[in-house]
C-alpha cells in the first residue's frame, strides 16, 4: 500500500490527538487556578507549569529510538492512559508537591502520544504529503486547545479549589476518550523496511543534519509561546480583573486562529515557500507576543491572541516536516524525540524563567521575554532549507543533493 494511500488511520488519528490534548489544555490551566487556590505565587506556578516537561526530557530520545525500529502505535493507548491519570490524580491532589508530580506524568503521557503519532505520520506519508498531513495532524492539537480552556473557563467557578478540581477530573474522563479511535490505525506492512536496520544513528550526527536544529530551535519558540500562554493568562487575568471564562474563551480564541491556519497551510505555501512563511510568522507572533504586555483592554486582547494564534500555527507542522526531511531516514522517529526534547527543555525552562521574572517585574513581563525567543526563531527560520513538500516530485526538483528524499518505504 502507497504511504498516504488510505487517509482513514490519519483521521482516527486526528481524532485521538484532538481528544487527547483537549484533555492536557483543560488540564493546563485548571491546574494554575487549583494551585492559587492551594496558596501558590507566580514563582510556584512557574514550577509546576515546568515540571510538566521535566519527565518528557529525559525519556524523549530512547522512546525515538525504540519507535525507529519498532511500532509507533503501542505509545498511543500508553500515553492517553498517563495524560487521563495525571489529569485526575491531579484534581485529587492536596498540596503543591503532589501537585507538580502528576503535572510530570500527564507530561510524559503526552509525550508518548506525541512522539507516537508524529512518527506514524512521517512513517505513513509520502514525501510530497508531509507538509499537508502534518498540518492536518496538528489541527487535532488545535480543536483540543480549543475546546479545553473553554471547559476549563466553564467549570471554574469563585469555589476555586472545588471546581479546579471537578475540571481536572473531567479532563482525565475526556481524555480516555481517545482510546476509542486507535484501535488498528497502524499499518503492519510499514513495519518492514524499519526493522533490524542496523547501527543506530548517533545523536551528533542527526544534530549536524542541515535544516535539523534550525527545526528543533523554531518548534521549541513556538510551543514555548503557546505554552507560557496557557499557564499564564489566567494570571493576567487574576491581575486585571478578567473572569476565568473570558480567559478560557481567549485562549479558545487563540486555538481557533490556530486551526484556520493549518486549514489553509498548503495554500500558504505556495504563496511564499517554507522559509518565508515561517520567518514572517515568527516575526509578527514576537511583536504580538510583546505586545500582551501592556495593560490592553479585552477586544484588544482578543485581536492580538487571534492574530498571534494563527501565525503560532505555522511553526509547528513545518518544523516537523523541516526535520524530519532533514534527518537520516532510519532515524527520523529518533530525530522528532530529539525535536520534542527541545520542546520540553523550552517548556521547562522557560515557565520557570517566566516565574522568575514575574515575580520580579510583574505577570505580564513573561511575555516580553516571549517576544525576544520568537525573534530569534524569525533569524533561525531565515536560515533554514526552502523545499516545499505539497509539490509531488519530480526530476526537475530531485536532483540528488538530498538523496534521502527518495528512500522507499
Amino acid at each position: 500500500m502507497a504511504p498516504g494511500g488510505n487517509r482513514g488511520w490519519l483521521l482516527r488519528l486526528v481524532i485521538a490527538f484532538g481528544f487527547a490534548q483537549g484533555a492536557v489544555s483543560m488540564a493546563r490551566p485548571a491546574v494554575s487556578y487549583r494551585a492559587l487556590a492551594l496558596g501558590a505565587d507566580e514563582r510556584a506556578v512557574g514550577v509546576i507549569a515546568g515540571v510538566y516537561a521535566l519527565l518528557p526530557l529525559f525519556a524523549a530520545v530512547p522512546l525515538g529510538r525504540r519507535t525507529d525500529h519498532g511500532r509507533c502505535a503501542p505509545l498511543l493507548p500508553a500515553g492517553v492512559v498517563l495524560i487521563s491519570g495525571g489529569c485526575a490524580l491531579s484534581g485529587l491532589a492536596g498540596s503543591l508537591g503532589t501537585m507538580a508530580l502528576w503535572s510530570g506524568v500527564m507530561g510524559l503521557g503526552h509525550l508518548c502520544f506525541v512522539i507516537g503519532a508524529q512518527s506514524l505520520v512521517a512513517r505513513q506519508s509520502a514525501p510530497h504529503e508531509q507538509d499537508r498531513n502534518f498540518g492536518h495532524f496538528t489541527i487535532g492539537a488545535s480543536l483540543g486547545q480549543l475546546v479545553g480552556p473553554i471547559a476549563a473557563g466553564a467549570l471554574i467557578g469563585a469555589d476555586m479549589a472545588r471546581t479546579s478540581a471537578l475540571a481536572l477530573l473531567a479532563a482525565g474522563a475526556g481524555g480516555a476518550v481517545a482510546l476509542t479511535s486507535l484501535w488498528r490505525i497502524e499499518r503492519p506492512g510499514d513495519l518492514k523496511p524499519r526493522t533490524g536496520q542496523g547501527a543506530r544513528v548517533p545523536v551528533r550526527g542527526i544534530l549536524r543534519a542541515r535544516g535539523v536544529p534550525a527545526g528543533i530551535l523554531i518548534s521549541l519558540a513556538v510551543l514555548s509561546a503557546t505554552d507560557i500562554l496557557t499557564a499564564y493568562l489566567p494570571v493576567v487575568g487574576e491581575h486585571r480583573g478578567i473572569d476565568p471564562a473570558v480567559i478560557g474563551l481567549l485562549l479558545s480564541l487563540r486555538a481557533a486562529a490556530t486551526i484556520a491556519c493549518r486549514l489553509v497551510l498548503t495554500p500558504l505555501l505556495r504563496l511564499l515557500g517554507r522559509t518565508v512563511l515561517l520567518t514572517v510568522t515568527c516575526l509578527l507572533a514576537a511583536l504580538l507576543c510583546a505586545g500582551l504586555a501592556l495593560p490592553l483592554p479585552v477586544w484588544a486582547l482578543a485581536l492580538v491572541l487571534a492574530v498571534l494564534g494563527f501565525c503560532l500555527g505555522v511553526g509547528q507542522p513545518l518544523s516537523m516536516t523541516t526535520v524530519v526531511q532533514a534527518a537520516p531516514a532510519e532515524a527520523r522517529s529518533t530525530a522528532l524525540a530529539l525535536r520534542l526534547t527541545g520542546n520540553r527543555l523550552g517548556q521547562v525552562a522557560a515557565p520557570a524563567a517566566a516565574g522568575l521574572i514575574a515575580g520580579v517585574a510583574g505577570v505580564a513581563a513573561p511575555f516580553v521575554m516571549l517576544g525576544a525567543l520568537l525573534f530569534l526563531a524569525s533569524g533561525v527560520a531565515l536560515r533554514t532549507p526552502s523545499r516545499p513538500a505539497e509539490d509531488p516530485p519530480s526530476p526537475r526538483k530531485d536532483t540528488g543533493a538530498r538523496p534521502r528524499r527518495r528512500t522507499a518505504r
